[in-house]
């Protein structure tokens, strides 16, 4: 036995389902040892950072092998009581090891034992000399001149990341004598900003839900903020926000892209005199690690980010937004398949404080809860300003002379825009030249050698890429079976739809926007920037494209393939497709200019198109909420997938049938579905295959999944495989 509060019981980064018990050394007092502490401890021939979960006054481990801690991290837990508990809920719901998922919401410099320590701000403010200074005399000068003004208002100086200047300028100033630097390391010091707009005065609809969210702004609400799109969902966001930090608390707000941030911290910039911390997969680990420290010390006011964010330190919460709360990637598809909107929830309660979800077109989860009345539903159903609902027509194409998925009747329609001025932003959700490159002599085509699927061809780069796996390389001249030079391109992507569209418009600008075009880091901001400011007259892209950007120069957006997503063998494309296509439509029109949609279709009966061309979204969704209750299908019952994968093609299939008769013997009232190859059955070299679970009642679904995990760790055949859980799954493919 071990005397009182000697043992510490800690989450270590690995696979497995179960936690560690190390011997807590003489040097450190217990009393300062904390649940959400790291510590540095041995593990195997390693040397991990795990977080303290517990501290014992006993263990089952012996004596002789129980090793000792080796060092205390934090002076302070790194995870409050409040995010230590959300880590740990969120890893029991979704059935994933705790120190792996302690990991994943870390900053990975907090998960190394050499960093945490906040790095030094460097600071610029005006000499006695630069404060003399007329910025009027420096007009052959523009950055310079702008430094300089900018700092007139700021006696106490700026922080570096204010200052939106290349160095050379800040230095340049410096050696004139007229801007000095220092190094600084307290966070305390309030980072003051210029505001350059005023609130926009709301409509009845916006001032309806501001006032709704504030009278609540005391304890848990959830709100589904549903807008049309162009409804100024945002300004009720930056209202309400102005109230939370008057109050001095904090606001986190989640996005799905990246490409999303820039934008929304921009608008924020302009309104809100406050810091903001940014927080998404294109920063550096530096800059992600300050983010989160000055959201941890109650400096940054507002947090911004990506799914991520969710578990972002907020000492004074006083609201969480999460826009765009449809979109599957707020989903985490590998390794933690943690949901950042259902979390945003549960925190959201656990912290008496009300959050909003914001979208044109709400998942039917959302919907559901609605009708449930879990959620209260804010509606704006007109656009802001002046604007209006574009027009959606339905454009049937069969028997019509198609030019690369381009009928005439929508080139005439683009050409009707373009002379008017207007703007037309054409979209296709497949990227590339053509989707098959097939031998006209011998019937080859180009297949993945890792993957189920044809490889896409990119006529720019002469290269076949497999979009499922990376996997690429460049196109031979002749076919590799019969050595003819008779190879066809079969299909569209938006690298032949924007080759189409030069040919039959050579005097206009176009631009593709996918992510063949924005690889480089920068560049999806530097064409966004282009496409509003209408130097592009005709806009191509993927999805990329319809995801809640402002475009005020577009009047007509088209939709070359409505029927992709109509019959999908997942059950949710038809919600995706209808979200999709209703995203697209509503970058028309936002401008002084009426808008126009064309959906071109194959299926101009089909009822799916047919409600969201002559009624609503909302009829869509009360429609598709009445196919799932019949099927049974969520929300109506939950799902998790049992997933394996493996280099041999029978090993996933072998491991899941003992998995099913484990889980028959179990007796809990959940349906078990397969097990079946996946519907692309080998990726990336691999080969999967997966069991579904299915159920009306959550809880047995988790006592299921509770007892399963234990045989399946102790099974050698889990051992031949890659196998991992997806409660609530996305995407069922």
């Amino acid at each position: 036995m071990t005397t009182a509060h000697q043992i510490v019981r800690v989450a270590v980064p690995s696979p497995l389902y179960r936690l560690f018990d190390y011997r807590l050394p003489a040097k450190v007092d217990a009393a300062t040892l904390q649940p959400g502490s790291r510590v540095l401890v041995p593990f195997g021939r390693q040397r991990l950072v795990g977080i303290v979960t517990a501290l014992l006054s006993d263990t089952d481990v012996a004596p002789d092998k129980l090793k000792a801690l080796l060092e205390v991290l934090d002076a302070q837990p790194a995870l409050d009581a409040h995010l230590f508990a959300l880590i740990q809920w969120a890893a029991d719901y979704y059935h994933y090891p705790l120190g792996d998922a302690f990991a994943t919401a870390l900053p990975v410099l907090l998960r190394k034992s050499t960093a945490g320590k906040p790095a030094s701000i460097q600071w610029w403010k005006l000499t006695d000399a630069g404060r003399k200074l007329d910025p009027n005399d420096l007009k052959r000068a523009p950055r310079q001149t702008a430094v300089i003004a900018q700092l007139l208002n700021h006696s106490e100086g700026v922080p570096r990341q204010e200052l939106d200047v290349p160095l050379n300028v800040l230095t340049g100033l410096k050696d004139k004598g007229w801007l000095i630097d220092s190094e600084q390391t307290d966070r305390s010091q309030p980072i003051s900003r210029i505001v350059s707009q005023e609130k926009l005065v709301l409509n009845t609809d916006q001032q309806l839900a501001v006032e709704t969210v504030a009278a609540k702004l005391n304890g848990f609400s959830t709100f589904l903020l549903e807008g049309v799109t162009g409804s100024g969902k945002t300004e009720v966001y930056l209202q309400l926000i102005e109230t939370v930090i008057a109050n001095d608390k904090q606001v986190l707000i989640l996005v799905p892209e990246i490409g999303l941030t820039p934008q929304l911290v921009s608008r924020f910039e302009k309104r809100l005199p406050v810091p903001l911390a940014i927080l998404h997969s294109g920063l550096t680990d530096r800059q992600r690690l300050d983010a989160w420290q000055l959201a941890r010390d109650s400096v940054a006011k507002i947090v911004i980010g990506t799914r991520s964010a969710i578990f972002t330190p907020l000492p004074n919460p006083g609201l969480i937004i999460v826009d765009e709360e449809h979109d599957t990637s707020l989903k985490q598809q590998e390794g933690f398949r943690y949901s950042a909107r259902d979390l945003a929830v549960w925190r959201a309660h656990k912290l008496s404080i009300p959050i909003i979800l914001g979208s044109a077109t709400p998942s039917l989860e959302s919907v559901y809860n609605v009708e449930q009345q879990r959620y209260q539903r804010l509606h704006l159903p007109e656009r802001a300003g002046q604007a209006c609902m574009p027009k959606l027509h339905l454009l049937d194409v069969r028997h019509q002379a198609m030019q690369e998925m381009l009928s005439e009747p929508l080139l005439q329609r683009i050409q009707t825009h373009l002379t008017k001025g207007g703007q037309v932003l054409v979209f296709l959700n497949r990227r590339g030249f053509s989707p098959v490159l097939l031998c006209h002599d011998c019937g080859w085509h180009a297949d993945c050698p890792r993957c189920d699927s044809r490889m896409t061809f990119h006529q720019q780069k002469k290269q076949l890429r497999c979009h499922h796996c990376g996997h690429q390389r460049m196109v031979s001249p002749n076919c590799p079976d019969c050595g003819s030079s008779e190879l066809i391109a079969i299909g569209q992507g938006t690298e032949r739809v924007e080759q189409a569209l030069t040919a039959r418009f050579p005097d206009h600008t176009i631009l593709r926007i996918d992510r063949d075009t924005t690889r480089r880091k920068g560049s999806l901001q530097a064409a966004l920037s282009e496409a509003q400011s209408g130097a592009a007259q005709i806009l191509v892209g993927t999805q990329m494209l319809a995801k809640g950007h402002h475009f005020p120069g577009v009047t007509l957006a088209t939709i070359l393939d409505a029927d992709q997503g109509l019959f999908g063998s997942d059950f949710r494309s038809s919600e995706r497709m209808a979200q999709l296509i209703l995203q697209v439509a509503g970058r028309a029109g936002r401008g002084d200019q009426a808008g126009e949609v064309i959906i071109q279709t194959h299926q101009p009966d089909h009822p799916l198109l047919r409600q969201l061309v002559e009624q609503d979204y909302q009829a869509f969704a009360k429609a598709a909420l009445q196919e799932r209750s019949d099927a049974q299908l969520p929300p109506f019952t939950n799902l998790a997938l049992l997933r394996a994968e493996a280099p041999q093609p029978g090993a996933p299939m072998a491991f899941l049938e003992q998995c099913q008769q484990w889980a028959l013997g179990l007796q809990c009232a959940v349906q078990l579905w397969g097990p079946l190859p996946a519907p692309m059955e080998r990726r990336a070299g691999r080969y999967r295959a997966q069991l579904m679970l299915q159920t009306s009642q959550r809880g047995e679904l988790h006592r299921l999944l509770d007892s399963l995990i234990p045989h399946i760790e102790s099974e050698k055949l889990a051992r031949t495989v890659r196998w991992s859980i997806d409660v609530d799954p996305q995407d069922m493919l």
